[in-house]
């Protein structure tokens, strides 16, 4: 609508300007070569009769004639008396004296020429446009050629400066209607061409934003009703399409769960088996020994990965929620390091005090997986350092650095996804791949985060961040846990965790 409008208001304006310039320039010329050709004829017919030397009141009198005229003008005269004074005689002396004459006009006038073959009267009549107490003239003179006086006219163009300015109303008026009529014709445009479009633009925006069912409302037959058809025919198989992906993934992840809760029986009676074959691991013929060995460390491998799954499956369905606590963290990490006989291993850098409402066993998960993963693929001692930060809000801050090799750059980015490992060479190492992954959904589930990177003095460095109060997070929407759910697939002895060399075990 504004550029219909700017357009409309460019053309009126310039349309009417132009109109207003050739109507003034026609009715002030008309005007002036009317006045002029009477004054002419006139001037030449009332001085003729005149003597060549007349009186002041011979020229006040045809002066008083000559201003008896059809285009309404007054006149005065000037010429020499007998006795060779010079004699000024205006048809209205308070309104036009020589004084009101423009100098360079009176200059003009007076100029006598040589008379050639391009040039035939030695005077001519010249013609100027001034301004007197805010109302226009025409001022006109000449000398009567032989030896006549010099006469000059005095015209008021007011009746045509308001015909002028009646028609710059008229010229504006339009000039508005025009405006309005653009803005109609734009709110037509607007209504039938580019509203659909912005409809259309902003039915692709919800759609990208993830809302499947957006549809539009088509009405008639034209490009855009061609063009609103295809998009809701993209959109519906669109939504079929996500809508198939997203059952095929519900079942891959029914399949997982349930997989993994079958296997848990059979693994319960294959772990009380392994339990006793390795405490009978000394009186067994030392030839089957390594084997036993092999089973127990491989069901226990086994367990671990099941149990992993099985919280991985819960992350993914979104039926993890947290069961809040107050946490001491500096207890917290302690009786995690404890917990894993890491205390020689651990450098602990922890003001105690520092309260934090989490949930304690998905925290106690994090640092198990973090500390172990820097234990198996860093380097002693690790250093696991507790602050607090505050920005907008108050936050926990958990460092775990090693003095490893540090992580190669290409693997940085990947070390939180599940199953990787970053030697393609040693896929049957001891972990899973899946410890860092869960480490970072605990921590998502809380709303903090963990970043992985290399330290400038060497080794890695990862770094937890987690709110100091997780309620927030609960109130909108984790909700709490029973107890006995949720639990992590990590159990505390470091065997879901890993990274850096194996990405992630």
């Amino acid at each position: 609508m504004l550029v219909f409008g700017l357009v409309a208001l460019t053309a009126a304006v310039s349309a009417s300007a132009i109109a207003y310039w050739l109507n003034r320039d026609a009715v002030l010329t008309r005007t002036q070569d009317a006045t002029l050709d009477e004054f002419r004829k006139a001037l030449k017919d009332d001085t003729d009769p005149l003597p060549s030397r007349p009186t002041c009141t011979e020229l006040r009198d045809a002066a008083l004639r000559m201003a008896d005229n059809t285009q309404k003008y007054e006149v005065l005269l000037i010429s020499r008396t007998a006795d060779g004074k010079s004699c000024s005689a205006a048809s209205d002396k308070d309104l036009f004296t020589l004084d009101v004459v423009p100098a360079s006009l009176r200059h003009a006038v007076d100029q006598k020429r040589s008379v050639d073959q391009g040039n035939t009267s030695p005077y001519h009549l010249y013609w100027q446009r001034i301004t007197l107490d805010g109302t226009p003239y025409l001022v006109g003179g000449a000398t009567v050629n032989g030896g006549g006086p010099t006469g000059y006219l005095l015209k008021s163009l007011d009746t045509e400066r308001q015909d002028l300015n009646s028609l710059a109303w008229s010229l504006g008026i339009a000039t508005a209607l025009a405006l309005i009529g653009a803005a109609l014709l734009a709110q037509a445009a607007a209504a039938t061409v580019l509203r659909p479009v912005q409809r259309l633009g902003e039915a692709a925006h919800r759609l990208g934003e993830g809302h499947l069912d957006t549809r539009l409302q088509v009405s008639g037959s034209d490009e855009l009703a061609n063009l609103s058809h295809t998009f809701n025919r993209a959109a519906e198989r669109l939504q079929k399409r996500v809508a198939e992906l997203s059952a095929r993934e519900a079942s891959s992840r029914r399949f997982v769960a349930d997989m993994s809760h079958e296997l848990r029986t059979p693994l319960t009676a294959i772990t009380a088996v392994t339990e006793v074959l390795e405490e009978e691991a000394d009186s067994l013929d030392p030839m089957i020994a390594p084997a036993v060995q092999l089973v127990v460390s491989e069901t226990r491998r086994l367990n671990d990965l099941v149990e992993n799954l099985m919280e991985v499956t819960r992350f993914d369905a979104g039926t993890a929620r947290l069961v809040l606590d107050d946490v001491d963290v500096a207890d917290q990490v302690t009786a995690c390091i404890d917990a894993r006989a890491w205390l020689d291993a651990v450098e602990l850098d922890a003001a105690r005090g520092i309260v934090a409402r989490l949930d304690p066993r998905r925290l106690d998960v994090i640092l198990a997986n973090l500390i172990g993963n820097a234990l198996k693929h860093g380097g002693s001692p690790v250093r696991v350092s507790v602050r607090t930060e505050t920005e907008d809000e108050e936050e926990l801050l958990i460092k775990v650095r090693d003095h490893g090799p540090g992580i190669p750059e290409d693997v940085l980015p990947h070390v939180f996804d599940r199953f990787y490992k970053a030697s393609a060479s040693r896929p049957r190492s001891e972990g899973s791949g899946l410890g860092l992954s869960i480490a970072m959904e605990n921590a998502h589930i809380h709303g903090g985060d963990i970043s992985a990177a290399n330290s400038a003095e060497g080794g890695a460095v990862f770094t937890l961040r987690l709110p100091m109060d997780a309620s927030r997070i609960v109130a909108d929407g984790a909700g709490d846990e029973p107890d006995g759910k949720g639990d992590s697939g990590a159990k505390g002895d470091g065997t879901a965790k890993g990274r850096g060399k194996e990405g992630g075990s």
